[in-house]
């Protein structure tokens, strides 16, 4: 895509690369894909000013794109080295999901807002990702038709970790998950040995509740 032509800042992503190893960004896999991917394209016409801010903005029926310092950092635990089947529970705007793009296989994003779906799929499709599928539906039941996967995501804050998704992951496998109160949770990675979840806390976090199931109720 021609950036002046999609209406893209002129220098918006190299500044936010930059902002990213400022705050200690090193993988360079995560970087580039941060470059390669137009975060304008995912956010609120009004907002797309903003776009390269390492902010999180508004993206409608109350939820927000997450601070791209945020989509690093968990990328970043994740270390994918792009032969990975990667699931992803919050398909949200639909940004994380392309830069998962640019470092795994095979992307498989699930989203219970259906009007978040049908945006996220024209941004994606803008964004020219190839390797994305996409499901509207309870994130917490995982998507059994393509597991088991080698590393799984969840964008917003549990109790526990949903049984299905921990059967749903690969053996060797990593589940990167807030877990907690709805308000306040810490985000933990989880390692699959023996058929086990080996837990590794990684820090506070504070992200929206999972809602489901096997999270919370609605």
């Amino acid at each position: 895509m021609d950036r002046a032509v999609s209406g893209e800042q002129p220098g918006g992503r190299r500044r936010l690369v930059e902002a990213l190893q400022e705050r200690g960004v090193r993988d360079l896999a995560v970087l580039r894909a941060f470059d390669l991917t137009p975060r304008h394209l995912f956010v609120p016409t009004g907002m797309r000013h903003r776009a390269y801010e390492d902010s999180a903005l508004p993206i409608g029926n109350g939820q927000t794109i997450s601070q791209p310092s945020t989509h690093a950092r968990y990328l970043e635990l994740l270390a994918l080295t792009g032969n990975e089947r990667v699931l992803e529970i919050g398909t949200g705007s639909g940004y994380q999901t392309v830069l998962l793009s640019h470092l795994a296989s095979q992307v498989f994003s699930i989203e219970r807002v259906g009007t978040l779906v049908t945006q996220a799929r024209d941004a994606i499709r803008a964004a020219g990702a190839s390797n994305v599928s996409l499901l509207a539906g309870d994130g917490t039941l995982g998507w059994r038709e393509y597991s088991p996967y080698d590393a799984i995501l969840v964008t917003a804050g549990s109790p526990t970790v949903p049984a299905p998704l921990a059967e749903q992951l690969q053996e060797g496998g990593r589940l990167l998950i807030p877990i907690g109160e709805r308000e306040e949770q810490i985000l933990t990675l989880f390692t699959k040995h023996g058929g086990e979840l080996e837990r590794r806390d990684i820090g506070a976090a504070r992200f929206v509740p999972l809602i489901g199931k096997y999270g919370w109720p609605a």
